[in-house]
């Protein structure tokens, strides 16, 4: 039987790019539901400057109020030297750190105004820093699958980043889809090729649905190996650099679906569809994922059903 692990980013990727602030009680208590739908790990909250994202300026007081189960591994996302140093005054509220990197070269300016070798001789130094604490060092490539300014970004670019990142003492890395390029045909190829070059790293796929083809590039991964997934509740989340780049694959979707077809991923589907809907109503819209509307699927396999 296969096992996956999902982990939940709404409570960062997601709340970053709503155009209102999320009240701090409102993020703990969403966070709070989460940690007991049975996820192992939850990205909770960025060291990222207050006035680039000001969504995200009370993750201290997050940290501090939230209340999950111990066998929740809490994630935190640094972009620099500054943002680790802020971190680590919080070392006991979190387990581990995500550092990251555009793939694209434009993007990466964009994004962090630094060339792609600038974040990286940066990144060099915070992976060795983040172990040093006994923190879990998860390095995450955005625009691993195509730019919105550049195209099409080469996999041999994408997996050199991935082993450095490796060769300094990152444990995990994660390979993001931040503006919804990919297809099944590519991630398919891609995954089988960066499990293949990455020996004892844990691989981890971060597909976008601004195309609609968010689980079937899952899909495509899981075919390919991949075991280590990331989505977000309510299909919240997309990158602000550019306008248009819709969320995360929705994690209620990618459960129910690895669930149908018997894939293990130890989370509880109707608790995550009740912590969905209730941002639904905290953020006073709609939601995009489809189990938000449908629920759970409620037939078991081999048992006939009325209807076409």
């Amino acid at each position: 039987m296969t096992t996956v692990q999902i982990r939940e980013v709404g409570p960062r990727d997601g709340f970053q790019n709503e155009p209102e602030t999320i009240p701090t009680a409102d993020k703990i208590r969403l966070i709070n539901g989460l940690g007991r739908a049975g996820f192992s790990r939850i990205e909770v909250a960025s060291f990222v400057r207050p006035d680039v994202i000001p969504q995200l300026a009370d993750g201290v007081e997050v940290l501090h109020g939230i209340d999950v189960p111990d066998s929740v591994s809490l994630m935190v996302l640094v972009p620099n030297s500054r943002g680790l140093d802020n971190a680590l005054v919080q070392r006991e509220y979190f387990h581990e750190v995500a550092l990251f990197v555009s793939a694209s070269e434009t993007h990466n300016k964009k994004n962090v105004n630094r060339t792609v070798e600038e974040s990286m001789a940066d990144n060099d130094v915070l992976v060795k820093r983040v172990v040093a604490e006994d923190l879990t060092c998860a390095a995450v490539i955005a625009t691993s699958f195509g730019c919105p300014y550049e195209g099409k970004v080469e996999m041999s670019r994408v997996l050199d980043l991935a082993e450095r990142f490796a060769e300094h003492g990152a444990t995990e890395l994660g390979f993001g889809d931040t503006t919804g390029m990919c297809n099944p045909k590519y991630a398919n190829e891609f995954f089988a090729a960066a499990i293949e070059r990455l020996p004892g790293v844990e691989v981890t796929a971060h597909f976008h649905n601004t195309r609609g083809q968010g689980l079937a590039n899952a899909y495509a991964a899981l075919e390919a190996g991949c075991r280590s997934f990331e989505s977000s509740f309510g299909e919240l989340g997309g990158c602000p650099v550019p306008k248009g780049s819709t969320g995360n694959i929705a994690t209620e979707d990618l459960v129910s679906m690895f669930h149908e077809m018997d894939v293990q991923t130890g989370v509880d589907l109707d608790v995550v569809i009740g912590s969905a809907r209730e941002a639904q109503q905290v953020l006073g819209r709609k939601l995009t994922s489809h189990s938000i509307v449908s629920g759970p699927i409620n037939w078991t396999p081999g048992v006939d059903v009325v209807g076409h």
